[in-house]
C-alpha cells in the first residue's frame, strides 16, 4: 500500500549509479510517449523509429512498445557519468524503480487498483541507503502521480483485454493497427480524428475537435475512447444519423469485388484439382 516504508535511495555519488540503465527493459505507456516525444521535439513516426521496439503484450498479438536500447542493453538516453539524459520527462517504470506498479482488477469491475511490490536486484545498493521514505511519499517525490493519471484509462483497457478473456475475442487485424495508432502514434491520430470521414461518421462537437486539434492529452484520452470501441464494441463515441449504412453503401462495390475475386480463386482450384484428378499429374 501507500502507507508501506521502503529503505531505498538512488544518488550519483552510489556505487551502482546507472547501473540499472545499463540493462533497460522499459515498457511504455501512451503518456510516456508524449512526453519523449515532446522532450526530443520529434514526431511519431521519428520517435517511434529511434527509441521504441515493438513487442505483443499479450498471445492475441495486441501491441505494445518499449525503449530500444544499445547491442549491451543500456538505454539510449544514458548520458555516461551524468546519468539520465531526459530525467525530468523519464518513464514512469524509470520513476518507479526498485517499484513495481501493478495493476490488479477489482472484482466485478474492471476499473484498475494500483497495487505495488519491492525490487531488488544484486547490482542495485539503493536499498543499503539509510533512509526509509513510505510509497505515497516516494511517489511525490519521483513524479509518477501524473503519469499514473494520465496513463490509468489505457492500464484498464489491458487489464480488461487481458480479464476478459475468450469472452473478448480476438481482435481483428484493423483493431489491432487502431489500438497502436491510439496508443503510441499520436500524429496519426490527430490526423485520423481530425479527418473528414471521421466527422462525418461520428457525432462530436465542434469544440472536441478544437480541442484535440491542440491538446494532446485531450487527444489521448479521445484515443482511448476509440479504442474501447474497436476492442469491445462500447459505444463510447455516438455516430451521427445514417453513419453505418452510408459505410456500407461506400464499401458495397469494394466487397462485392473482393467476394467475386475469391470466387474465381476457387473456381480456378476447383478446375485445377478436377485436372489433377483426372490426369493423374500436377501443372508443376
Amino acid at each position: 500500500t501507500e502507507d508501506s516504508v521502503i529503505q531505498f535511495r538512488c544518488h550519483k555519488e552510489i556505487s551502482c549509479f546507472n547501473a540499472c540503465c545499463r540493462h533497460a527493459d522499459v515498457t511504455l505507456a501512451p503518456y510516456d510517449v508524449l512526453r519523449l516525444q515532446k522532450r526530443l521535439a520529434m514526431n511519431s513516426e521519428e520517435f517511434l523509429k529511434a527509441h521504441t521496439v515493438p513487442f505483443q503484450l499479450d498471445a492475441d498479438g495486441v501491441p505494445g512498445i518499449k525503449l530500444r536500447t544499445d547491442d549491451s542493453g543500456a538505454c539510449l538516453f544514458l548520458d555516461g557519468e551524468n546519468g539520465c539524459g531526459v530525467y525530468e520527462d523519464r518513464p514512469t517504470g524509470c520513476r518507479y524503480y526498485p517499484v513495481a506498479l501493478l495493476n490488479m482488477r477489482e472484482k466485478d469491475t474492471y476499473e484498475a487498483r494500483q497495487q505495488y511490490s519491492l525490487v531488488k536486484e544484486p547490482h542495485c545498493k539503493g536499498h543499503d541507503e539509510p533512509r526509509e521514505i513510505t510509497l505515497r511519499d516516494y511517489r511525490k517525490e519521483q513524479g509518477v502521480e501524473q503519469y499514473d493519471e494520465f496513463n490509468r484509462d489505457w492500464y484498464e483497457l489491458i487489464l480488461k483485454k487481458k480479464s476478459g478473456g475468450p469472452s473478448v475475442g480476438k481482435p481483428s487485424e484493423m483493431s489491432l493497427q487502431l489500438f497502436f495508432m491510439a496508443s503510441f502514434n499520436f500524429d496519426m491520430l490527430r490526423k485520423f480524428v481530425l479527418s473528414d470521414n471521421f466527422k462525418v461518421t461520428y457525432d462530436l462537437p465542434d469544440e472536441t475537435y478544437a480541442e484535440v486539434a491542440e491538446d494532446d492529452i485531450a487527444l489521448m484520452r479521445l484515443g482511448n475512447r476509440l479504442m474501447r470501441q474497436a476492442l469491445f464494441a462500447e459505444k463510447t463515441i455516438p455516430e451521427n444519423s445514417g453513419a453505418w449504412e452510408r459505410r456500407v453503401e461506400e464499401r458495397k462495390e469494394i466487397w462485392e469485388a473482393r467476394a467475386k475475386a475469391e470466387v474465381e480463386a476457387r473456381n480456378v482450384k476447383t478446375e485445377v484439382e478436377m485436372r489433377q484428378e483426372t490426369t493423374g499429374c500436377s501443372d508443376n
